[in-house]
């Protein structure tokens, strides 16, 4: 079964971004990882916020992958890069998982992380830490977060003062 992994950054203080939506404090002097990773994943999923401002920095970078978008905005449509899915987050992923592939990348944000943590969806979690204080933002997690154990992989710093922190994520217990 295709693995489900959560491959994100954060401040220190838990923001994936400004109260604005910005990232621009973001690092882009290295690449962290990421090309590796992207070469181990044909799916990408996103929330609808989270793919307007990826079309935002220009050509979507994403092409060569199968992409969707979750909107409840019936006037919302992610053509021509992706197909947009209105239906429950929890019996399209189980479908979408159950099919032969790659891993596929949760992209974000936070409001579609919540449910793939309410579901036990999630299967992988790979935090990029930045070190600096936003102070108010987007956090990564909602208030209503649900307790999930995390069994840790690895993790690795870097001279930019970036730690990046790899999980295994378990099912929570009933």
């Amino acid at each position: 079964m295709r693995r489900i992994i959560l491959f994100i950054a954060a401040s220190l203080d838990g923001y994936i971004a400004r109260p604005s939506g910005e990232v621009d404090w973001l690092f882009t002097d290295q690449d962290y990882g990421y090309t590796d990773f992207l070469a181990n994943v044909d799916t990408v999923l996103m929330g609808r916020k989270t793919y307007e401002q990826v079309l935002s920095f220009g050509e979507f970078p994403y092409q060569e992958k199968q992409s969707y978008v979750f909107s409840n905005n019936p006037d919302f449509d992610a053509s021509p890069h992706a197909k947009t899915v209105r239906s429950d987050v929890k019996a399209f992923v189980e479908e979408l998982r159950a099919t032969g592939g790659k891993n596929i990348w949760l992209v974000g944000g936070a409001a579609l992380i919540h449910p793939f943590l309410e579901h036990a969806l999630l299967d992988e979690l790979v935090l990029s830490v930045h070190p600096i204080l936003l102070g108010s933002g987007i956090p990564l997690f909602h208030e209503a977060a649900i307790t999930t154990p995390l069994q840790f992989i690895s993790s690795q710093s870097y001279d930019s003062g970036l730690v990046q922190l790899r999980y295994n994520v378990g099912k929570r217990e009933s």
